[in-house]
């Protein structure tokens, strides 16, 4: 892993297993790509046991729903991953920024504090180096992040430039607290508990990220890869016309449909 602020750190030898069936699995951390999620589904699905427990540590705010329903509800902790990274090549990993935290919880209003399994979860990731956070409202805290990625990666995508570019422009900054409020509104049409300053909050701390922090939808679209954005600002859109009464979210529609040529990769 390369960092120019934490300095680079080599994992070798790399510790893996020959055969996935040669053990029995604590925690199963999903972490693909969202279009990749449910054949990852499947791939897990012969290690998921009765004691068995799966966290999506990824983007969006429609995953864990999947994984409920795939393994049912009371498998399933709610996560939420906060790095600035992308592969630079195989086995290599840049990180951008010194953010590196896990933070996660039980769903349906289920006490985290009193969970065992999240404490003997973060037992081991700290023993692991890793910073690790109990969420007493991981639901809450998985929309609150979204707030900001969604406002993230479509406006940076857009503009392709990195954070530090996007917020010093009165214009694009503009943009980033309206795409912010829009999914606040949305969050809350859906009956989901936010701290009443969200916006100004997330957009302090997307001041206080690096300069050269980028999403990674800003990196794939540079890359010709994939985008996620049906599963961020295109949610929006769907779950906002899908509301009732329907909510207006005009900045994250113009961003969507401005970014919807390079959903599956560079256009030919």
């Amino acid at each position: 892993m390369q960092s120019a602020e934490l300095g680079d750190t080599r994992i070798f030898p790399a510790k893996a297993v020959a055969k996935l069936e040669d053990l029995d699995y604590d925690f199963i951390f999903l972490t693909v790509k969202l279009w990749d999620t449910a054949s990852a589904i499947e791939a897990i699905r012969p290690f998921v046991s009765n004691s068995t427990t799966v966290i999506s540590f990824q983007n969006g705010v429609t995953k864990d729903a999947l994984l409920a329903d795939a393994f049912g509800a009371d498998r399933i902790l709610g996560g939420i991953s906060y790095v600035g990274a992308t592969i630079l090549e195989p086995g290599v990993i840049q990180q951008n920024g010194v953010v590196q935290k896990l933070v996660f919880g039980e769903l349906n209003h289920r006490d985290s504090m009193a969970s065992e399994r999240c404490r003997n979860l973060k037992q081991s990731l700290e023993r692991a180096g890793v910073e690790a956070i109990i969420s007493a409202n991981i639901t809450s805290d998985i929309w609150q992040k979204f707030i900001v990625l969604v406002a993230m990666s479509s406006v940076t995508a857009a503009t392709r430039q990195s954070i530090g570019k996007v917020r010093s422009n009165k214009q694009t900054r503009e943009l980033l607290l309206s795409v912010m409020s829009e999914v606040r509104d949305l969050a809350l049409s859906r009956g989901i508990t936010l701290p009443e300053n969200i916006v100004e909050d997330r957009m302090q701390y997307l001041d206080s990220l690096s300069p050269d922090v980028t999403a990674s939808m800003e990196y794939d679209l540079r890359m010709g890869n994939r985008l996620e954005l049906p599963w961020l600002a295109g949610a929006v859109v769907d779950m906002a016309a899908a509301a009732k009464p329907p909510l207006a979210v005009p900045a994250c529609k113009i961003l969507s449909a401005i970014l919807s040529p390079f959903v599956q990769g560079a256009p030919n």
